[in-house]
């Protein structure tokens, strides 16, 4: 029955849909939508996507989940910016996963995530993203949509050619860039040429905890360092970067850093690194940077400065870095899925330059090099080249893999997907998007396994595709079906801030692994209380420890006395449901932080300084039963020399 009703209406809005696009095309426009297109889409109450589609917020600092195909938007997860909705960064537990070497920085700009991976596969156990302004790298666990892990890199500005992961999950890979002086100090801009550098920045990752630790950096010439993708299968243990401004030009970029008519990707052999690195061949250079890591046990943050970093000068190492000359200003530098070529897409260039793997280890076991930059040798470029899609579309960017010997790029002046096809070089197939694509994402596109049936552009520009909101429109999502021969656009959705690029996994890799509570018993918060019996208020000074619990629909204590003006009051608040998908609100009025939401089983802690005399009402703000309006309490507060004795009421009665 649930089956015959999905399809009716599958069918029903079928029609109507078909009705509203032949309407449209008898008014002179070409509709976008065919017959089954809403079908196609649809997924009926109850049914799940068949993929998530986790995408980059931009300038909102975190990371929105999608469904795939409905485009519907499930989850908001805080990761670079406070976020009020879920008390994230203003929380007394979360405000260290925003602390870096410059301060607590409440607001960041999110661009890459990439997923992690197993033999070349998506596993589902994290999603990395990179914070571009101040660079730093995220861990997000995929079990619970939490950001679990923050590290801040130093030496790097401009953290954009992020966040990047090795097939095995061995490193997630950052570029900078931006390049500055290494070490920074007060020179002349104009001492740009030769004296700024540019790092590249490997960051290991604990294979059982996805803990992260920076392990080295490469200090690179002054360019700037733009996309990156490792290489995987036969090109295992090389990572690849698409680099502009070889001119290292530091004002008009638009004009002097496009004088040069090919570029670089640098082509950087991460496994003759680590060998460097055991050998003792790396020099440590004093540096401060941030790591704050979230405890799933306290349910609190810590952050730590590190105070130091290896270092290794590619010029004194050779076989560690080598330049693939291409045209011209890349931004994309993509991989396919067997490893061999590597596609660069210059955005001054109207074609896309496909590099063999194989032919650049026969052009460095032959020394085909063309000269060298900073002692790091460039390779011929007619030696590497194995082919060059020509004439494909107007500003190239973003190239990903279905899996069955098909590319998809991003044409950012043309505003359009091209397909075509790796190893002939030919185009297959062109569609448009609504308008100024940037990325393209398939999920498991970057990885050896694509998931060939969606295709999902990011758009900058929807002037006329929602409705309209006044100066600033939402930034768009596309989504194609590239199942057959040619692609079909099925669905328009709005995202969340400006979408830069996006991983897709099958949902059946992480539905599985989802923790829907927080057990109690395994509750480690320093000021947990695990049954209202353990509930309680204690003074210290003028510091006030209040130990709360909630469950429907009460809080325990719910009447405090005994409170002064100039305390600074913590209320702990336990969250006692042990049900999936059972949170708990709390409001003070005059908390600067406004309120918390308590998943089941989880401690969270806010700081209320009452500045006034009188008896103020907390409540909760998750609607959680019939009697939510009932949850309620009440703190007293008397004047700052008060001898009123601390007191609270449980179960009716005053302790």
């Amino acid at each position: 029955m649930k089956h015959t009703i999905k399809n009716t209406l599958a069918v029903l809005l079928g029609s109507t849909l078909l009705l509203i696009a032949g309407c449209t095309q008898n008014n002179g426009s070409n509709g976008a939508l065919g017959s089954d297109i809403a079908q196609r889409v649809y997924v009926a109450p109850g049914e799940h996507d068949e993929f998530y589609a986790l995408v980059s917020g931009g300038f909102s600092g975190q990371l929105a989940v999608y469904g795939l195909p409905s485009g519907r938007l499930f989850r908001v997860i805080p990761v670079f910016s406070v976020d009020a909705e879920k008390a994230y960064g203003f929380n007394e537990e979360t405000k260290a996963m925003l602390n870096t070497s410059y301060g607590f920085i409440p607001w960041g700009d999110s661009h890459h995530p990439d997923i992690s991976q197993t033999n070349g596969e998506l596993d589902g156990r994290w999603v990395f993203i990179n914070e571009n302004n101040t660079p730093r790298i995220a861990r997000i666990s995929l079990s619970t949509f939490e950001t679990e892990e923050i590290i801040e890199i130093p030496n790097s500005a401009g953290n954009h050619s992020s966040s990047f992961v090795t097939e095995n999950s061995e490193y997630v890979v950052a570029g900078t860039r931006f390049s500055v002086p290494v070490p920074q100090q007060d020179i002349s801009i104009d001492e740009y040429k030769g004296k700024f550098k540019g790092a590249i920045s490997f960051i290991g990752v604990d294979q059982e905890t996805g803990h992260m630790d920076l392990s080295f950096q490469i200090m690179m010439p002054g360019f700037n360092y733009d996309l990156a993708h490792p290489g995987r299968g036969k090109s295992h243990g090389w990572m690849f970067f698409s680099t502009y401004n070889t001119e290292e030009a530091n004002s008009l970029m638009e004009v002097n850093a496009s004088q040069n008519d090919k570029d670089f990707i640098a082509a950087i052999n991460w496994k003759k690194a680590e060998e460097l690195i055991a050998a003792g061949e790396f020099d440590v250079m004093p540096a401060n940077y941030a790591h704050n890591v979230y405890d799933e046990s306290t349910h609190t943050a810590t952050s730590t400065m590190k105070k130091e970093v290896r270092v290794i000068d590619p010029a004194k190492h050779p076989g560690l870095v080598y330049f693939l000359p291409t045209p011209k200003s890349p931004h994309g530098c993509d991989v396919d899925p067997t490893g061999e070529y590597i596609i660069g897409s210059g955005k001054l260039s109207a074609a896309l330059t496909a590099h063999s793997f194989t032919n650049m280890l026969d052009a460095i076991e032959n020394e085909k090099f063309d000269g060298d930059a900073y002692g790091i040798p460039i390779l011929n470029y007619d030696d590497v080249v194995a082919g060059v899609v020509q004439q494909a579309g107007l500003g190239p960017l973003h190239t990903e893999f279905d899996g069955k010997g098909n590319a998809y790029t991003t044409f950012f002046i043309s505003s359009e997907v091209v397909k075509w096809k790796v190893g002939t070089w030919e185009v297959l197939d062109r569609q448009p998007t609504y308008y100024s694509v940037g990325h393209l994402m398939i999920p498991g596109g970057n990885s050896r396994k694509p998931f060939g049936k969606y295709a999902l552009a990011m758009n900058k520009i929807t002037k006329d595709r929602y409705l309209p909101t006044g100066p600033e429109l939402t930034q768009s999502a596309q989504l194609y079906d590239i199942s057959g021969d040619k692609m079909e656009l099925l669905l328009d959705f709005p995202t969340v801030g400006e979408p830069h690029y996006a991983a897709g996994i099958p949902a059946d890799l992480i539905k599985p692994k989802q923790v829907k509570l927080y057990k109690l018993e395994d509750n480690n918060h320093p000021y947990v209380a695990k049954s209202e019996q353990e509930t309680k208020v204690t003074r210290n000074g003028n510091e006030v420890h209040i130990y709360m619990t909630t469950i429907r629909s009460h809080f325990a204590p719910d009447n405090i006395e005994g409170i002064r003006v100039g305390d600074k009051v913590y209320f702990h608040v336990t969250n006692l449901e042990q049900d999936y998908d059972v949170p708990h609100g709390i409001s003070m009025i005059g908390a600067n932080t406004s309120e918390l939401l308590i998943m089941p089983g989880q401690t969270e802690t806010f700081v209320w300084e009452p500045k006034q005399i009188g008896v103020w009402p907390f409540y909760c703000t998750d609607f959680c039963s019939a009697l939510h309006q009932e949850m309620q309490g009440y703190v007293r507060v008397s004047p700052k020399n008060s001898n009123v004795p601390l007191k609270w009421t449980l179960d009716g009665e005053t302790r």
